[in-house]
Order: structure tokens, then C-alpha cells, then sequence
């Protein structure tokens, strides 16, 4: 169990039976009665995104899942491929499963693959992924890494707005949480 008091950005518990992730939170005091914790809960299984009230104190189970690391090996249609690295047995992930996510999945990239109840429900990548710019437009002598930003579609097909001065080719660090532009790797 763990105290509403103690919820972080990413704390994972059990809410109605399903797995949740604690996404934004907020302690309130009013000047009359009992404090609350506003939170916002992102579901593991379905993706969706709730608010949900809870008193200050109470007491909610901890999600019980289980990480395993595995190698994203490439998708067909809308399903991706994952190699458990111990065993060498290949799981398939929808897309919907996946959501964003496979926006920043690159081939032989490992991930932490989510199990409750023996069943897959999310994939957690890296917190930052390097991936080439295949499209943007041309830098412009003059333009600064303090300019502006201009959108630019990744090797995976994700779109990141990124500085003026980064051109095709180029490698950037990407954060998979926000999706947005790091800095750019040196080659």
C-alpha cells in the first residue's frame, strides 16, 4: 500500500481494480475540513486519462507488475515485435497497446516491457532516444541554435519542432515522455 501523501510523477498503483500511473498530483488544504490530493491517472491497459480525487492519507495498492527487458525487433502491419532477451521468444504488441511510443522505436533498441497479471499492458522506452532528421528544411546561413524552430520528421516518422540550424542528417536527442527536441549528438 501506498499513502495518497507519498504519489509521485510516474508512481504506478491499483485504482478500481486496473493499473494506473500517477501523472500530475496536487495537495490541497482548504481552511475548513480535510485536505485532499488531486491527481491526474494515466490507465496502463487502455491509455486513458483520468482526474480522480482522493483524501489526504489514503491508502491505495501499489500496481503489481512485473518488468522484463526486451529488443524491439521490427512490426508488421500494426503489430511490433519484441525479443525477450533471456529467452529468445518473440511477443507482438499492437499498436494501440504501443500508443506513442513507437513514434521513438528504433530496430535492436531495448525497452521495458509491462506485465500485470501475466499480461502485457505498456511499453517504458529509454527517457531519451537518438534518431536521424530525414526531412526539415534547409538551414539558412545566419540562423542560430537561439532562433527559432522549425518541424522536422524523425527516422521513425516522429514530427519534433527542433532549432533552425539542425539539417537533414543530422542526429538528435529526442525526450520520449514530451517529445521534444534534446540537442544535437556530435558525430
Amino acid at each position: 500500500m501506498i499513502s495518497t501523501n507519498d504519489f509521485k510523477r510516474g508512481t504506478k498503483i491499483e485504482f478500481k481494480g486496473e493499473p494506473y500511473e500517477v501523472l500530475e498530483f496536487q495537495h490541497v488544504k482548504m481552511g475548513r475540513g480535510g485536505a485532499f490530493v488531486r491527481t491526474k491517472l494515466k490507465g496502463l491497459k487502455t491509455g486513458k486519462i483520468i482526474e480522480e480525487t482522493f483524501s489526504a492519507g489514503d491508502k491505495v495498492p501499489r500496481a503489481q507488475l512485473e518488468e522484463k527487458e526486451m529488443q524491439y525487433l521490427y512490426n508488421q502491419g500494426d503489430l511490433y515485435y519484441f525479443m525477450d532477451n533471456e529467452t529468445y521468444e518473440q511477443l507482438p504488441v499492437s499498436e494501440e497497446q504501443l500508443g506513442d511510443s513507437r513514434l521513438y522505436l528504433k530496430e535492436n533498441m531495448n525497452v521495458y516491457i509491462l506485465y500485470y497479471k501475466g499480461e502485457p499492458i505498456a511499453v517504458e522506452l529509454p527517457i531519451a532516444v537518438e534518431l536521424e532528421v530525414v526531412e526539415t528544411e534547409p538551414g539558412v546561413k545566419g540562423d542560430t541554435a537561439s532562433g527559432g524552430s522549425k518541424p522536422a520528421k524523425l527516422e521513425t516518422g516522429a514530427m519534433v519542432k527542433v532549432p533552425l540550424h539542425i539539417n537533414e542528417g543530422d542526429i538528435i536527442k529526442v525526450d520520449t515522455r514530451t517529445g521534444e527536441y534534446i540537442e544535437r549528438v556530435k558525430k
